[in-house]
């Protein structure tokens, strides 16, 4: 009887045994379920990173990196698509030449005429208009040149360089030089001489020479209120419209550079464009120094922000 029963009841669990092995192994072969760990999960701003090519070279300025917004922004990403970012902070300048180079797969940089050429030449690719602080000019407090409470950059760098007073320059090609260097040229000055130092360094290292020697320098207004706290220098001229500081983010065409990371470049980019990219942008130093480092200005034009001034808008209007 007992055998009987068995007999009836073995063809079965046969045929169930064998459709759990079948379901098993369809869901080993779906997406996400790979023994790549993080790398095998899809991310919100991009598919999941090959291993084999899982890192993205981020050229940058040194104002991202010193100002410690990057800090904040990649391991963000990083947790969202399994790419491992690889930042390279120089100046603007040098940003531009990794790129030119195909040494590098996206771009995040602030000076727009040296960005629109790697558009028109076929180096970079989807240039998207991202966020804008502005520049300001910081001294000691003493102020011997007599810039304080000065708008006006132009005139304010002809009454500096009459002063005889030490202005410190990046002199590093970054775009904040090349934004010292038009300011120059327009108050038609040509600075030379001991009055006019160059270091050949980022913005952070710049500020702290000026610091030293009791000079003026022209900084980012993100990178100042990072690194204030161990400054003496305090701002003396400002809310000139033609200080605005605007950055694009931009990937480096693939089609020209087979080599480069296509796919990490552009699920960056995407990342930094998106709403939770924006959002960390937009309240990103708030807390630590009551206003906002960056302004996002993701659905904005260009024409739109040279038109107005350089601080625009508070952060609870952007939000």
């Amino acid at each position: 009887m007992n055998c009987q029963r068995w007999g009836r009841v073995l063809p079965g669990l046969v045929v169930l045994l064998g459709m759990l092995l079948v379901l098993t192994a369809c869901n080993s072969a779906m997406p996400g379920k790979s023994g790549a760990g993080e790398l095998g999960k899809a991310g919100e701003f991009g598919k999941a990173a090959p291993l084999a090519n899982s890192t993205v070279i981020l050229a940058t300025t040194t104002s991202t990196m010193d100002s410690g917004l990057l800090d904040v922004l990649i391991p963000v990403f990083e947790q969202a698509t399994g790419y491992q970012v690889k930042p390279i902070a120089a100046g603007t300048g040098q940003a531009l030449a990794l790129g030119e180079k195909g040494e590098a797969d996206v771009l995040l940089v602030h000076a727009p005429e040296a960005e629109k050429k790697l558009i028109e030449n076929g180096t970079a690719i989807r240039r998207q208009l991202l966020m804008h602080n502005d520049f300001i000019i910081v001294g000691p407090p003493a102020d011997p040149a007599g810039l304080r409470g000065m708008t006006d950059a132009v005139a304010g760098l002809k009454k500096l360089a009459a002063s005889g007073q030490l202005f410190v320059s990046r002199g590093d090609d970054s775009g904040t030089h090349k934004m010292e260097l038009a300011l120059w040229k327009k108050a038609a000055v040509k600075p030379a001489g001991a009055a006019y130092q160059e270091t050949g360094a980022g913005m952070g290292q710049t500020l702290n020479v000026a610091n030293e020697k009791l000079g003026y320098t022209l900084t980012d207004r993100a990178t100042y209120l990072a690194q204030k706290k161990n400054l003496g220098l305090i701002v003396l001229l400002e809310k000139d419209p033609a200080l605005l500081n605007i950055y694009h983010v931009m990937e480096v065409n693939g089609e020209k550079f087979p080599k480069v990371n296509s796919a990490g470049g552009k699920a960056f980019a995407d990342f930094l464009v998106s709403e939770r990219g924006q959002e960390l942008i937009r309240s990103y130093g708030i807390d630590k120094f009551g206003e906002p480092l960056f302004f996002v200005d993701v659905s904005k034009q260009e024409t739109e922000l040279l038109k107005g001034p350089a601080q625009p808008e508070s952060a609870n209007q952007q939000k």
